[in-house]
């Protein structure tokens, strides 16, 4: 299988491509291919290309994976943030749907990237992928607008969509945001802890999205999230407890409000997301609880 990646050099592409090079044959878009190709091993599988420009290029692939985006949560939300933001996602997107529907042999499926952000901020009612109550903010702007341009594909291709949450991995991403301060010992909870974090292991992000590749059954959305979402108390527990520290900290909500402006929601409110049509499915998750989890990530 021939698979277009876009976002192949971000924390859930490069896990993926690592893991599955000796499976698949990759072509990765990116700005900087001679760059790029630092990041992962030497394989004749894997080769990078700047731009996509026509239809020619597209129909080349059985499959295309797009992940690409600018990361949300690595700075403050101003307008040119946002737009940043946006645009990095919606805009290749489109044109990704654009040349499926142009081609006359299209790629069989389209998997690309959402969030559980889709849904934004919610109380402790758990989340499936038919939820219909959506909390109109600005996540939820970013990946509604996302999917639906992805879906301009689904008359060509078999789209799935992945409704990702907070992926935790020893190699990057939310995590090493958190380790410093609470190898530190000043690592808590965010203010009152009662907002759900719903998360999911880099292996089975990884797996789940190699299992919706190949599963000729799954279209549409999939929560890629772990089955047991934890409060950001249980998580904080959780993560204090697999380092040997303890977790007496408070982060109090204005404080994060002046230091981050709306950005901080992401932060103080939470979805409790459940990934039923991935357990629908039968696929099967290798870290299902948060203690397996920082287990495994922490022996590495």
């Amino acid at each position: 299988m021939k698979i277009l990646m876009t976002g192949g050099t971000g924390l859930i592409g490069s896990a993926f491509i690592t893991k599955y090079h000796h499976k698949y044959k990759f072509v990765v878009l990116t700005r900087d291919p001679n760059k790029s190709a630092n990041l992962f091993p030497t394989s004749p599988n894997i080769n990078f290309i700047a731009n996509l420009t026509d239809q020619i290029a597209i129909e080349q692939f059985d499959a295309v994976i797009n992940l690409a985006g600018e990361p949300i949560a690595d700075n403050r939300w101003t307008l040119k943030r946002k737009r940043a933001i946006c645009q990095s996602r919606w805009k290749l997107t489109n044109k990704l749907s654009q040349l499926i529907n142009e081609a006359e042999n299209p790629p069989k499926v389209f998997i690309s990237g959402s969030a559980v952000g889709y849904y934004g901020r919610q109380g402790n009612t758990e989340i499936n992928e038919n939820y219909k109550d959506i909390n109109e903010e600005f996540s939820h702007k970013i990946c509604k607008v996302w999917e639906n341009k992805a879906l301009l594909a689904s008359g060509r291709s078999r789209v799935c969509l992945l409704r990702t949450g907070i992926v935790l991995s020893s190699s990057g991403g939310a995590l090493s945001k958190m380790l410093p301060a609470f190898k530190l010992c000043l690592g808590g909870k965010i203010s009152t802890g009662h907002q759900y974090m719903s998360w999911i292991h880099i292996e089975d992000m990884v797996d789940g999205i190699e299992f919706l590749l190949n599963n000729q059954n799954c279209q549409g959305p999939f929560n890629l999230t772990a089955p047991k979402p934890v409060t950001n108390l249980e998580f904080t527990k959780a993560l204090a407890k697999s380092l040997h520290r303890p977790s007496f900290a408070t982060v109090p909500a204005i404080a994060l409000k002046l230091l981050l402006g709306e950005m901080s929601d992401l932060l103080l409110y939470g979805q409790n997301v459940l990934p039923e049509r991935l357990l629908s499915e039968k696929f099967k998750f290798s870290y299902p609880n948060i203690n397996i989890a920082f287990a495994d990530l922490h022996g590495k």
